[in-house]
């Protein structure tokens, strides 16, 4: 995430462990080489062919480059001295003191090879730079005018190579793209949810603004700046040119709550809190079991005579046959469904409705670890944890093809275990300086 301008405080000072992680600087810190496995081999997945030079860290950046990398590119995660600012965050399965790294790194830096690097280090800069001649893409989140001081910004990386895809993730977007007189300034998930009218719209309507969950602010983004690289590795195909590739969270944010900018361009209508329901259709809502929540979702007509069937309740659909005569009086019929779904468990309720309505419980993470349907479709997937005496779990890839494989291609990375595969024939060129390993 995004941070203050280059040369406002000392770099040391300025590293974000929270979120996004731009406001982090490249050249701090100290860190141990370690070695190990290699991430599973042999995955040729649709992107095989696409090498990543990642110089991002935390969440917003590493999320973006995972998705590349669970569609097979070869990425190579670039860290500070000491490694990514979220290696040691928790959970760990037992002694963090034996894990070189926790749940949160595991997660978004699976399949990825690391090297660590100073940027401030002339050495490790032409390291940088070596690597990037062969690269496809470069993708950083670091604070502006971090990589124009090191002297490797896109315009210093694009001499070397002039196919160079470089992306960038910020809180409020590149001068490069669109000049803002909030860039430069520090972002989080949360700022960017606040700003981009996410909090507004979300939680009870006679609550505070509430965020979402999932930091979405950098996950949302992160996906975006995805989709940007693969659209400039297709027009590289065609114009055989490079691009730069920006994508702003606050910007991110504002696309993700489009219904709140048409709602106030039609009629001036601004959008608000509202729990669960939809400001158009009805019912669309979470109702109250008698072990838990559901959600119904019989805004068409079908579906509403469907859920009238159900209850036993053929006057509501006779009364309210058409959409606008139930979003009418949807204050009047929410509290007769939810009557109806008080009686019943969750799971009585959907299999009631027996797939004629659009139904499901409200499911808490222990759920879908026991759903069929999660294990089918691959979106569990178990990998190695060093140091730990079993493997974990993370979430896999939603992106599927049907004759291409796709997800985790093995554990995350140990910090610089892939230096000698990287730069060894450099580094035994020119030996390393008495105290960098």
């Amino acid at each position: 995430m995004p941070g203050r301008d280059a040369g406002d405080e000392p770099a040391s000072n300025r590293a974000d462990s929270h979120t996004g992680g731009d406001d982090a600087d490249p050249t701090t810190g100290t860190g141990a080489t370690r070695t190990g496995d290699e991430p599973a081999p042999g995955n040729e997945g649709p992107l095989s062919d696409l090498r990543v030079v990642d110089l991002t860290q935390v969440l917003a950046g590493p999320y973006c480059t995972m998705l590349l990398a669970d569609l097979g590119a070869d990425v190579v995660k670039v860290e500070r001295p000491g490694g990514d600012l979220i290696r040691s965050n928790p959970p760990h399965v037992g002694d963090a003191d034996d894990e070189p790294y926790g749940g949160y790194f595991q997660s978004v830096n699976r399949g990825k090879r690391s090297v660590e690097l100073d940027l401030g280090d002339d050495d490790d800069r032409e390291d940088f730079r070596y690597l990037v001649e062969s690269a496809d893409v470069v993708v950083e989140n670091y604070r502006a005018g971090t990589m124009e001081r090191l002297g490797c910004a896109y315009e210093d990386l694009k001499e070397l190579n002039p196919e160079l895809i470089y992306a960038s993730i910020r809180g409020f977007g590149d001068p490069r793209t669109g000049e803002s007189h909030r860039q430069g300034q520090p972002s989080f998930d949360l700022v960017a949810q606040a700003l981009g009218g996410v909090m507004e719209i979300t939680g009870q309507a006679d609550g505070p603004p509430t965020k979402v969950g999932p930091g979405i602010g950098d996950l949302f983004t992160a996906v975006l700046e995805a989709v940007g690289i693969l659209a400039a590795v297709h027009r590289r195909e065609r114009t055989g040119e490079g691009s730069y590739v920006d994508t702003g969270m606050y910007d991110a944010m504002v696309s993700m709550c489009e219904r709140a900018v048409y709602h106030y361009s039609y009629d001036d209508d601004v959008l608000t809190r509202q729990g669960n329901s939809h400001p158009t259709l009805f019912p669309y809502n979470a109702f109250e079991a008698d072990d838990g929540y559901v959600v119904i979702a019989a805004f068409s007509d079908g579906h509403w005579r469907e859920l009238c069937e159900a209850m036993d309740r053929p006057d509501l659909a006779a009364d309210y046959p058409d959409a606008p005569s139930r979003i009418r009086a949807r204050d009047d019929l929410r509290p007769q469904i939810a009557e109806w779904t008080r009686t019943l468990s969750a799971d009585g309720i959907v299999d009631l409705l027996d797939g004629r309505v659009p139904a499901a419980p409200v499911q808490d993470t222990a759920d879908i670890f026991d759903d069929p349907h999660v294990h089918d479709r691959g979106m569990l997937a178990d990998v190695e944890q060093p140091g730990a005496d079993r493997d974990v779990t993370v979430a896999g890839c939603p992106i599927k093809f049907g004759d291409a494989p796709t997800g985790p291609r093995g554990r995350a990375p140990l910090l610089d275990e892939h230096r000698d595969e990287l730069l060894g024939d450099r580094d035994r060129e020119r030996p390393r300086a008495s105290g960098d390993d």
